[in-house]
């Protein structure tokens, strides 16, 4: 199985994925979707309908080029045109494993830095968390 569609499966297993139109279309709504992603054979309204769920944002869609059928084997499904990456990191290393990664050049500069301003978040949360535990301010 190709690398990116292994990422769909471990994207599946930790939750951090929304699989199908509606459930797509809520976490873009909630501002939750980091990447939407439709199939290379979806059709054309499914297409449409991924670009106006980000519309407006600063979410992210991409067609991929993968089938209904390979997405949806990868995720345990019979068929998939549609889904959401809700999780950053796991976003930029699906597009880092696509083909040709280099067509995506712009997306992948995007999703890196969100990807750093997550982990220094993180580091912050953390360290602040440290800190109050020693009694600090």
């Amino acid at each position: 199985m190709d690398k990116a569609l292994q990422y769909l499966a471990l994207a599946r297993k930790a939750g951090r994925i929304e699989l199908g139109e509606e459930p797509a279309g809520a976490a873009a709504r909630a501002q939750k979707a980091r990447l939407i992603l439709v199939a290379a054979d979806a059709g054309d309204h499914t297409w449409r309908r991924a670009k106006s769920f980000v519309a407006g944002t600063e979410q992210l869609c991409i067609k991929v080029p993968f089938t209904k059928d390979e997405i949806g084997c990868a995720i345990g499904r019979t068929s998939l045109a549609i889904a959401a990456f809700t999780d950053t990191a796991l976003a930029l290393a699906f597009v880092k494993a696509l083909p040709q990664p280099e067509q995506y050049s712009d997306m992948l500069a995007v999703l890196d830095s969100r990807a750093q301003r997550m982990r220094q978040r993180q580091q912050e949360a953390k360290a602040h968390a440290h800190n109050v535990r020693k009694g600090r301010k």
